[in-house]
């Protein structure tokens, strides 16, 4: 069943491979360059499936982001996954706090992606 997503990360790269994975298994894929940029297309934005940001960007990093997901009554439930090359467990907790469902380390594998996209928006 296809999903609509919303991926924030600074790296172009990392999104056009995002979108390139997602749109493979037939997902639906909004993109926005950093915190902000999520912030505005959450706005705009139809209903999301799943959220999947960064945590070090410019403007306005994940950490910020989640805050400001979870403080939209729309997106309190929505899942939202972490993609990053952080792998240190204060901020996986702060994640967590929050509001983070999960946690991915760069690079990651499309197939685990997709596997954690379906888990936690099923």
């Amino acid at each position: 069943m296809s999903k609509t997503i919303l991926t924030v990360d600074d790296s172009k790269t990392m999104r056009d491979m995002l979108k390139l994975a997602l749109n493979g298994a037939g997902h639906r894929v909004i993109q926005a360059d950093d915190g902000m940029a999520g912030v505005e297309a959450l706005a705009g934005a139809p209903r999301l499936d799943v959220i999947i940001t960064d945590i070090n960007m410019p403007r306005l990093d994940g950490f910020g982001f989640i805050d400001q997901v979870r403080k939209d009554p729309r997106h309190r439930a929505t899942p939202i996954l972490v993609l990053t090359t952080e792998s240190d467990a204060a901020k996986k907790q702060r994640a967590r706090e929050a509001g983070a469902t999960g946690w991915i380390v760069k690079p990651f594998d499309p197939a685990r992606l997709i596997a954690a996209v379906n888990r936690v928006s099923s």
